[in-house]
């Protein structure tokens, strides 16, 4: 599946974005959908991931009670709602997908998207 992400852009701290990723070429609905992310001089690291059906969906700590992943197949669109933006939560941030969701959780995706950037100003 091809994923395209959008929405980054440039953010007051305490504030909101919502990212975007729309995926094609394959069946949306096969695919457990995920986010990570990577600041400058860090590895990419885990942000969330949520099943084909949307049923369960896991965070990472350091987002947990802020973001919020979301998916809508008939759209075939996940999205990841953050909200109380910290300074820290500035990086590119990527969306994956793969069939299995022990794959996503663990950044073994088959799938990528290009990234989005997110910076947030203090």
């Amino acid at each position: 599946v091809q994923l395209q992400a959008s929405g980054g852009g440039l953010v007051q701290a305490g504030g909101s974005l919502r990212l975007s990723c729309v995926g094609s070429g394959r069946t949306f609905e096969d695919y457990s959908m995920g986010w990570f992310r990577q600041a400058p001089g860090k590895e990419r690291e885990f942000v969330a991931a949520i099943t084909w059906s949307g049923g369960n969906a896991l965070y990472a700590d350091y987002v947990k009670d802020r973001f919020t992943i979301s998916r809508d197949n008939a759209k075939n669109t996940v999205y990841l709602q953050m909200n109380k933006l910290k300074p820290e939560d500035t990086a590119v941030y990527y969306c994956t997908a793969d069939p299995q969701y022990l794959a996503v959780i663990r950044g073994l995706s088959e799938s990528w998207g290009q990234g989005t950037q997110v910076t947030v100003s203090s």
